[in-house]
């Protein structure tokens, strides 16, 4: 691997004849091609492989909320890049065939320092709704009335995800969810957060629990 400054042609990412530019670390890099391999993969690649597709799965119809609002960026790790890295080592686990699955409590799909939902209750209702409820806990460290809710019921069956940000404010303490009607009968797996009006900061998410649409 070469390191290089911006010269006549600047810096580049992809494939260029017999080399490969990208950054890493905040700076230019050359490598080469890799060379094929014969060789059988390891378990342990193996089991790095299907960890990262269960991840990538997952987190692909929330792909737009994790890479916005989970964290900050770290160097050149973006927060979806934190998002994809936290889901492989703390999310996905063995489902006891040989595979992976989510485990749904610990799904995060925003992580940040402002005042979460407090108390908060999902229930449904008839026509695919689900009512959320929490206090209004507005003033606890940096929450505001203002801050508005974000909300993500996840569809495992159908590898889907539906998201509301209606601009429901804290102050508010209830939000009725309205759920595509072909999704009637299926389980969710639910997940809020609260946003600031200025969208600048973000709270850690909280799972609500799975609910069956009715």
């Amino acid at each position: 691997m070469g390191t290089f400054e911006k010269g006549i042609l600047g810096g580049f990412s992809g494939r260029v004849g017999t080399v490969i530019g990208s950054r890493w670390r905040g700076r230019n890099v050359l490598r080469s091609l890799p060379v094929a391999s014969n060789r059988p993969p390891t378990e342990a690649q193996l089991e790095q492989r299907l960890r990262f597709k269960t991840a990538i799965q997952f987190l692909n119809p929330i792909r737009s909320v994790v890479s916005r609002y989970f964290g900050q960026s770290q160097g050149d790790k973006s927060p979806g890049n934190l998002a994809t890295s936290y889901y492989i080592k703390e999310v996905v686990i063995p489902d006891g065939s040989g595979g992976f699955t989510i485990d749904y409590p610990k799904v995060l799909v925003s992580k940040g320092d402002l005042q979460s939902l407090a108390n908060p209750a999902a229930t449904p209702a008839a026509g695919e709704q689900v009512t959320l409820t929490w206090d209004d806990n507005s003033g606890q460290g940096f929450a505001q009335a203002t801050d508005t809710l974000l909300a993500i019921g996840c569809v495992a069956s159908l590898n889907q995800a539906v998201i509301f940000n209606d601009g429901v404010q804290r102050d508010a303490t209830t939000d009725t969810l309205q759920f595509p009607a072909y999704l009637a009968g299926m389980e969710v797996q639910l997940y809020a957060t609260f946003i600031t009006a200025d969208e600048k900061e973000v709270a850690t998410s909280v799972y609500l629990g799975a609910v069956t649409l009715i």
